[in-house]
């Protein structure tokens, strides 16, 4: 297991992979290691673009986390909306959605750091399903609101922050988008190499989403290439990241004069 996360940590999805399900086929299906196994096979099978996979592995470990720690513990609750996020990957933003809402609801009389981590994890799921569905102006509500009552500098206020500049790219409104990138960036370079590897490419995303709405075209194509080319070293290029950043630097390189 430790291998397996540690391998994770260093950006060794595949390796990660393989580990971690090894782990899983050698426990008993009720056993507290093969249901974390499968926890990073899922995260580890997502960051190589394998979305479906994922999911299916998620499914697999809800059953595990549920068994081994219970439904309503935060640990299972965490898991629920780590798998809703992977169906923003497929297109599933309106179940993704409902997961979030539901996990958010369900922590709600959680009290201490981790269910305040956990909520904020299930608020960003929300907020970007919400911008996904093109409801930029919930979204906006939402992340303002849930960065308010989060006052820690970890990853769960940087996913915030880029949900909430991406609610502003939404609405055209591009020079509060490009100050929130830059809270974003600067948080995004404070944070330990290990909170920062699963939001590689993101920030120069938002950057570049919203110099193209400022008709900044030449900056907002070396973000996007920047995002393209950190997304395709650290995930591979059928990551939902990775696809993301390559649309946008075509459509750029399409418009070039």
């Amino acid at each position: 297991m430790d291998e397996a996360k540690a391998l994770y940590e260093a950006r060794r999805y595949a390796e990660a992979e393989a580990a971690s399900r090894a782990v899983a086929r050698s426990r008993p299906p009720d056993d507290e290691y093969a249901a974390v196994a499968l926890n990073i096979a899922a995260l580890a099978t997502g960051a190589q673009g394998r979305h479906a996979e994922s999911l299916a592995t998620y499914d697999e470990a809800l059953t595990a986390f549920s068994q081994t720690f219970g439904a309503d513990h935060w640990l299972t609750l965490k898991l629920r909306s780590d798998r809703a996020q992977q169906r923003i990957s497929l297109g599933q933003h309106a179940e993704c959605e409902a997961e979030c809402r539901a996990v958010i609801e369900a922590a709600g009389p959680g009290t201490g750091p981790e269910w305040s981590q956990l909520t904020a994890a299930a608020r960003n799921g929300l907020a970007f399903a919400l911008n996904a569905q093109g409801r930029h102006q919930e979204a906006e509500a939402l992340a303002r609101e849930s960065l308010a009552a989060y006052p820690e500098r970890d990853r769960g206020a940087l996913v915030l922050r880029l949900g909430l500049a991406r609610s502003l790219n939404g609405q055209a409104r591009y020079e509060e988008a490009l100050t929130q990138a830059r809270h974003a960036g600067r948080l995004y370079r404070s944070l330990p190499e290990q909170q920062r590897h699963p939001d590689v490419g993101a920030v120069e995303l938002v950057f570049a989403t919203a110099l193209l709405g400022l008709c900044r075209a030449p900056e907002a194509r070396r973000q996007a290439a920047a995002a393209h080319d950190a997304c395709l070293a650290s995930f591979g290029p059928d990551h939902r990241r990775s696809v993301e950043a390559r649309t946008l630097l075509e459509h750029l390189e399409s418009t070039r004069p």
